[in-house]
């Protein structure tokens, strides 16, 4: 069955990038609004989250860090830093490499996470309250498959480059 676009939808309504710009403008002001109360942006809540004892994985690098929010290494350096100085984020020297510095959050972070993330799960039922439980389901389902299939994508065109 071919979608075809009604008259009175918007131009955009048949453009998935710009979908996807709004829904993440729909996210990001939701987030934002549970969490810049407390001094923080959606980018350092995210940081909060990947690593909390609660739902992330205390104890990684920096890059890794990087990798699970997907911003460059420079932005996560800025971002750690930035939650570090908030008294949020702990550095560790890690004891396989006494180079790299491992991550985890303060009990204060902890605390400040634990405090923010029933409203954000609210915040992110709220956003999803439009469509049924199995649309939602289906909605995240298909957006990762999405992602990961354009992840796999870039993977495969770099290994392409690395050949020439």
């Amino acid at each position: 069955m071919k979608a075809t676009r009604r008259i009175d939808q918007p131009p955009w309504h048949s453009v998935p990038t710009a979908i996807a710009r709004r829904f993440h403008q729909i996210c990001a002001a939701k987030t934002s609004e549970v969490v810049g109360g407390s001094g923080l942006t959606p980018l350092q809540y995210g940081a909060l989250v990947n690593l909390s004892k609660l739902t992330g994985k205390p104890g990684i690098e920096q890059n890794g860090l990087a990798d699970r929010l997907n911003v460059d290494r420079n932005t996560a350096s800025l971002l750690v830093e930035q939650l570090v100085k908030k008294g949020l984020i702990e550095r560790q020297v890690n004891g396989a490499d006494r180079r790299a510095r491992l991550l985890s959050l303060t009990s204060d972070g902890e605390k400040l996470y634990a405090r923010l993330r029933p409203a954000h799960i609210v915040a992110n039922q709220n956003i999803l309250a439009p469509i049924t439980p199995d649309e939602r389901k289906l909605l995240i389902d298909l957006l990762i498959r999405v992602i990961e299939g354009n992840l796999m994508g870039e993977e495969r065109d770099a290994d392409k480059r690395k050949e020439k």
